[in-house]
């Protein structure tokens, strides 16, 4: 069985530990977590992991948060991943920070990132799990909020989450959709 994970964010220094990256943050930690790396390829970064006899190909879309979409459809055709054993990894304004939500399907709720993969693939039809970064920003200044730096106390808690998420990720690839949403949403 094999298995499409893709971290979202935006490449480059500038971006690099900032709330719309924790896609990125993620995917390279479950890397880490494999001793796997992440090397450059056709639009995205990416490495490969082996997890109880699955296969997971993970990406980092190198197009930038809205156009994800390309770097998400390129892959599931170069990797014959089906729509299923798709998992999208994201920021979330709308879930308190560290919250963790992962989804069978639905839209993308003003998510651009979210947005192109829906508009590429013609389909809501996919698996995302949410990370929320908290709404602690003033009304039009959320595009600085979320391509800001973590705040030190995100900082002290963000590695147990973020650990958090990447067992949900194992657990996706091992155990389904169902069974991930039922141990880790709202853990």
């Amino acid at each position: 069985m094999k298995y499409l994970v893709a971290g979202l964010g935006n490449p480059g220094d500038e971006y690099s530990d900032t709330r719309h990256n924790i896609g990125f943050e993620i995917a390279d930690a479950l890397a880490r977590s494999a001793g796997a790396f992440f090397m450059p390829d056709r639009l995205a970064s990416k490495a490969e992991i082996k997890h109880k006899g699955r296969t997971i190909v993970l990406i980092k879309p190198a197009t930038f948060m809205n156009l994800s979409g390309k770097a998400v459809n390129y892959w599931m055709q170069q990797e014959k991943i089906s729509l299923e054993n798709l998992l999208i990894l994201t920021d979330d304004i709308a879930l308190p920070f560290g919250v963790i939500r992962l989804r069978a399907k639905g839209s993308p709720g003003g998510h651009n990132g979210l947005k192109s993969i829906s508009e590429t693939l013609l389909s809501d039809g996919y698996a995302r799990a949410r990370f929320g970064v908290g709404s602690e920003f003033s009304k039009g200044k959320q595009v600085d909020y979320v391509l800001g730096k973590w705040n030190a106390e995100e900082e002290n808690i963000l590695p147990e989450r973020i650990g958090v998420a990447v067992d949900l990720v194992k657990s996706f690839a091992t155990a389904g959709v169902t069974v991930t949403m039922n141990e880790f949403n709202n853990k």
